[in-house]
């Protein structure tokens, strides 16, 4: 296996500014990724938003996509919705528009959906392991890749209704991610959630992935949260929002062993959930850390 690509997924905030330049001068960030999709409007059109990103992090953008270094993900597509949308097909237009602006080795989206009959809120949800929902994704999968003209993958969830749920979504993946250009994005922390959320064993639930389709791995940190009735323990929730727990990076040191055409390996932090210099320093001994054991140290 060639030697991995380690890097960030840019936030275009003050925070994580502060905390990422003293990595990106040293040459410690080999690729960084974005969500090119944060700043489209989605409303009834399809368009660039008012807010404008700081020149900053524009320029560091350009810079990657320039060096052919720079992945691209989205958030807002909601790929496995049951019924194609005019937001959608606008969305498509709208990534074609931005694939041909900026040179993304590949792009991605969220496993699960978001929007029916056009409600659009929240995280994405699972979805029953069907063959209408495998058929529903593997048509938007291909138009991703015809808009893009890039390979595209698909990341896992963390949220799951059920433990079997959760231990189906690996095969629903494999079967969604049928095609030689179709990868699969393995959120580390997404697979720590499931394991904290129904007790189960780490080797044996990555196993239950399609580890040989994993292109890319994610790497963030998140939060317990109780529910509001008090029926039941806190669940692990995927906020990254925090520090990267031990157990993802355990996670880390198993994956690089069973994942066989794995490229790149990503840190992701949320933007503004950073508070001063003691937050910078464990945002860069994370990616420190997450750096050594990808590249064997």
């Amino acid at each position: 296996m060639p030697e991995l690509k380690v890097g960030l997924h840019a936030m275009p905030t003050d925070d994580f500014r502060q905390a990422a330049t003293e990595l990106i001068l040293n040459d410690q960030v080999d690729v960084l990724e974005c969500t090119f999709d944060a700043r489209w409007q989605l409303v009834d059109e399809i368009s660039i938003s008012d807010y404008q990103y700081p020149d900053w992090y524009q320029s560091l953008i350009q810079v990657y996509s320039d060096e052919n270094s720079l992945l691209g993900h989205g958030i807002m597509l909601s790929p496995l919705s049951a019924k194609t949308s005019p937001r959608q097909l606008r969305w498509l237009e709208k990534l074609e528009r931005e694939c041909a602006e900026r040179n993304y080795l590949h792009v991605s989206e969220h496993f699960g959906f978001f929007e029916a009959d056009g409600f659009i809120d929240g995280a994405p949800l699972p979805v029953p392991h069907t063959k209408e929902a495998v058929e529903i994704g593997r048509s938007m999968l291909k138009n991703m890749a015809q808009s893009s003209n890039k390979d595209v993958g698909l990341e896992n969830l963390a949220l799951a209704f059920s433990k079997t749920e959760a231990q189906e979504q690996g095969a629903f993946l494999n079967n969604l991610l049928d095609k030689q250009n179709n990868f699969l994005l393995l959120d580390l922390h997404n697979i720590f959630c499931q394991i904290a959320n129904f007790n189960l064993n780490a080797k044996d639930h990555l196993s239950l992935y399609p580890l040989h389709k994993v292109r890319e791995i994610h790497l963030s940190g998140g939060s317990y949260s109780k529910s509001w009735s008090g029926k039941r323990d806190a669940i692990r929730r995927d906020t990254h929002d925090g520090p990267v727990p031990a157990e993802v990076f355990d996670l880390l040191d198993l994956a690089l062993t069973m994942c066989p055409n794995l490229e790149f390996v990503i840190l992701e932090r949320l933007g503004n959930t950073m508070d001063g210099e003691d937050d910078y320093a464990q945002f860069r001994a994370d990616y420190k850390r997450m750096y050594d054991l990808a590249r064997g140290k």
